[in-house]
């Protein structure tokens, strides 16, 4: 039976390919995956390694967010007597301005300044200044080779580099530092301690402490002895050994890219399932197609075991050869995303690829179980044919009755469908969940009743499609409902694509809808000042937009970040006044925010029984307790979310050094020229290098873009679902041709002409795709609306149906389904019909 089972797979070596290709897709995705986010892996904790070199422990504030470890605790540490040397740091984004003005582009990676310590004092490996000399006086840096190349700086140069928190200042670089690795689009700018104390803190606190032990080995004592001996004299303080520091860091490593590894996975993995149907369905062909072979093995004393292994056997080659090739094609897609992103210039390090030994088990695993399981009901299918009754013509055209899975399916998709309307009724991760359950159960429902649903509805495309084809049409129309198992297994893989696709563009229409509405409704400012989302708007560039002659009023918002009752909580602060530049409808209360006041939305009231004159204890991130007195109720807005407080409020939770706004609102005086008006704001902000001066539709444009890239990132990444799914209707109908062999032969042989053949399989195929794409769009824009509607209270209120894109994927579809059925219905086209007909 193994010798069978290989010299079939030998003889229909086109079919082989197919198949393969399937497993190949969904194999080399994941492989690619886990290879590309463990080179990322690697790379960055190469770059961490060095974190707290030569130190024994680090001293730093139990709340990341605080102001840091106050100064005078570096004398308590260094007066301890198992303490040799005390070193501190700081640190700070800041954005590196080039000889034009601009700011120096990074691709996302960070631009951050620190300060520089002198090498009679550092701990660890000395610093290594591939040009130049170390910073030795305020407005002298040293840079890194990689930044200084992004930026075209030299030693001697002169610049200027933007502090978010401090407006610009002037400096000359004097040194050029090697770095370990080489650090992508990273920039680390160093200052001397005072300067870098000045920029980065408020002089008062420093990030942390790293600490050097006095010849702890020699005197029998361990990092763990002085960590306990400073925890001790500083107890609320977070003291951590140098190898818990990278411990920790690499921790943070592995969590940050543990969301892109499954966020690629899950793509990884619909591929997967996409290619499970197409294996299933290609299984299936061949074993109705076999099914005459297998009843003669079975006749001459072949056990079902045995028919049922071949079969497995057949599979388990297919598993293995496309996990081989898979693997390979993991690591060049690898390789290919790595280029790819390096060719956006997202900023990324650079190192060699990982292959860890997880991978290759994994791919492999993977790739083989998938086949084996995709064959296993066709295997045990053909192990179950009646030997005598499956040597009858009409044997391979007969099927179960589809009255209990249709049954099913209906009984399951009502549930379903139940669980998505229910779901759709609140917000939250729970209710999203409930909406996630209830398509799976959907969509399982739909691949149960895809044969009963594909006889009404490919006969109605038919009817009507097919009409101006005459005959020819008649007989596509037939082919394609004469067999509903196989027109819902093949038209299954595709409308998963669509539908993945369909639901992802009714998030981005809505999401884009909705941000232009909050701007059309809720903004009334002429201008709009904005930044980068990592740094925001810099200090400094509200205060500057209101001394610009023609300005009526301007309106800042400051992030706001506290803890509320033990918990984190973000809202914003206001400076200056909402009216004429945003929509802040009072429902309950003053409209005042100004001392210890406190505004707050309908839902936040309601949420946590805040009323008028309610007292919310604010704690800062330096544990300072502030008290402020709830003095009005607002209407939900998405642009100032929960809660806002006033500019005084915000000055006192606030640390100096880390101070930005989110945006700034910009309203001209009547009669004044806006052209001017913005002309004069951007030459006021221009020192401010990063600040965008924006109208209302500007500003909706740029929001879109931002929506439209990540659209464009998901399309591409559920590209390799639909391009299995497309696989799968050339190899079903390839495989079509090869069962109707004899039926092509009849028609050929009474007169059908080559073109006629081939035409007849385009509509087949063009049918076959728009019943997928029918029924996946539709499933796509219901499980939208439920998705949708569990992000209401995030800001996404406007359900838009993208019409237009879904008509395009649609046509797109037929399209798609004809350029599939080029080389089957070639193939085809040239059955030799003398030769068939006198087939025995």
């Amino acid at each position: 039976m193994r010798t069978v089972s290989l010299r079939n797979l030998a003889a229909h070596k086109v079919r082989l390919a197919l198949t393969v290709l399937s497993v190949v897709l969904g194999t080399a995705f994941v492989a690619g995956s886990f290879v590309f986010t463990d080179t990322l892996q690697r790379t960055f904790s190469s770059i961490f390694s060095d974190t707290a070199q030569g130190a024994d422990v680090r001293v730093s504030a139990e709340d990341v967010r605080s102001s840091g470890v106050p100064v005078e605790n570096a004398e308590i540490i260094a007066a301890l007597p198992n303490v040799d040397r005390v070193v501190p740091y700081v640190s700070g984004q800041i954005v590196v301005i080039d000889e034009s003005g601009s700011a120096v582009q990074t691709g996302g990676a960070p631009t951050i300044g620190e300060v520089y310590t002198p090498e009679d004092q550092r701990l660890g490996v000395p610093t290594v200044f591939a040009q130049g000399t170390a910073p030795t006086a305020p407005g002298e840096v040293a840079i890194n080779e990689g930044g200084a190349e992004r930026a075209g700086l030299g030693v001697g140069d002169s610049t200027q580099v933007l502090v978010p928190s401090k407006g610009t200042v002037d400096v000359t670089v004097t040194g050029i530092y090697e770095t370990a690795v080489e650090s992508g689009g990273f920039i680390g700018v160093q200052f001397v301690e005072s300067q870098a104390a000045e920029l980065f803190s408020d002089g008062a606190h420093v990030e942390y402490y790293d600490v050097a032990g006095n010849d702890l080995a020699t005197r029998g004592l361990t990092p763990d002895d002085l960590r306990e001996e400073i925890a001790l004299a500083l107890p609320d303080l977070k003291v951590q050994t140098a190898d818990e520091v990278r411990d920790e860091a690499q921790s943070e490593i592995e969590s940050a890219l543990s969301f892109v590894n499954y966020f690629l996975l899950a793509f990884g993995g619909i591929a997967l399932l996409v290619g499970t149907f197409i294996i299933y369905n290609t299984f299936s062909m061949i074993v109705a197609q076999r099914v005459r072979e297998l009843a003669l093995l079975r006749a001459i004393g072949a056990s079902r075991g045995q028919v049922s292994r071949s079969v497995v056997l057949e599979a388990l080659v297919v598993g293995v050869i496309g996990s081989v090739l898979g693997f390979a094609g993991g690591v060049g897609l690898a390789y290919g995303l790595r280029a790819l992103l390096n060719a956006f210039d997202l900023g990324l390090p650079s190192g060699s690829l990982a292959l860890e030994p997880r991978t290759v088990i994994v791919a492999f695993a993977v790739g083989i179980f998938v086949t084996v399981l995709s064959a296993y009901a066709p295997a045990r299918r053909a192990a179950k044919i009646p030997p005598v009754a499956a040597m009858r013509e009409e044997f391979a055209s007969a099927g179960d009755s589809l009255r209990v899975r249709t049954l099913a399916g209906l009984v399951l998709g009502a549930l379903g469908a139940v669980a998505v309307v229910v779901g759709a009724q609140s917000t939250g991760g729970s209710a999203a969940a409930t909406v996630g359950v209830g398509a799976v159960a959907v969509i399982i429902a739909v691949a149960l009743a895809a044969p009963s649903l594909s006889r009404p509805i490919v006969g109605a495309l038919g009817s009507v499609l097919t009409r101006p084809f005459g005959a020819i049409g008649r007989l596509a129309r037939t082919n394609s409902v004469r067999n509903p198992r196989r027109t819902a297994a093949t038209a299954f893989a595709l409308m998963l694509g669509l539908m993945l696709v369909s639901v992802i563009a009714v998030l981005g229409s809505t999401a884009k809808a909705s941000v232009d509405a909050l701007v059309d409704t809720g903004v009334e400012a002429d201008y709009i000042l904005s930044g980068p989302q990592s740094i925001g708007v810099p200090t400094g560039a509200g205060q500057a937009a209101r001394d610009v002659p023609g300005v009526d009023s301007v309106a800042i918002l400051h992030p706001v970040s506290v803890d509320i009752d033990g918990e984190e909580a973000f809202g914003v602060a206001l400076d200056g006044s909402p009216e004429g530049l945003f929509d802040n409808s009072v429902v309950e209360g003053s409209r005042e925010l100004t001392g210890d006041s406190m505004a707050v939305s309908e839902s936040a009231s309601r949420n946590e029984d805040w009323t008028l004159g309610s007292v919310v204890e604010l704690e800062s991130v330096d544990g300072r307790t502030v008290p402020v007195t709830v003095t009005s109720i607002y209407e939900d807005s998405p642009l100032v979310g929960d809660w806002m407080v006033s500019e005084e409020v915000y000055q006192q939770v606030t640390p100096s050094f880390v101070r930005s706004d989110i945006v700034v609102l910009v309203g001209a005086e009547p009669g004044t020229d806006l052209d001017t008006l913005r002309t004069d704001l951007e030459a006021a902000t221009a020192t401010f290098v990063v600040v965008q001066v924006q109208d209302r539709e500007e500003f909706k444009g740029a929001q879109s873009q931002q929506i439209d890239t990540l659209l464009a990132v998901l399309y591409g990444l559920l590209a390799l679902a639909v391009v299995i799914a497309i696989l799968g209707i050339v190899n079903t109908l390839a495989l079509s041709v090869v069962e109707r062999r004899r039926e092509i032969g009849m028609l050929r042989a009474v007169g059908m002409q080559r073109a006629q053949v081939r035409r007849t399989i385009y509509l087949e195929s063009m049918l076959i795709a728009l019943f997928g794409a029918i029924v996946g769009l539709a499933l796509g824009v219901a499980f939208g609306w439920g998705f949708v509607r569990t992000l209401r209270d995030e800001g996404l209120d406007t359900l838009t149906i993208p019409w237009g894109q879904l008509l395009a994927m649609l046509v797109g579809s037929a399209v798609v389904g004809v350029l599939a059925a080029l080389w089957p219905a070639i193939r085809a086209a040239r059955t030799p019909p003398l030769e068939v007909v006198t087939e025995a």
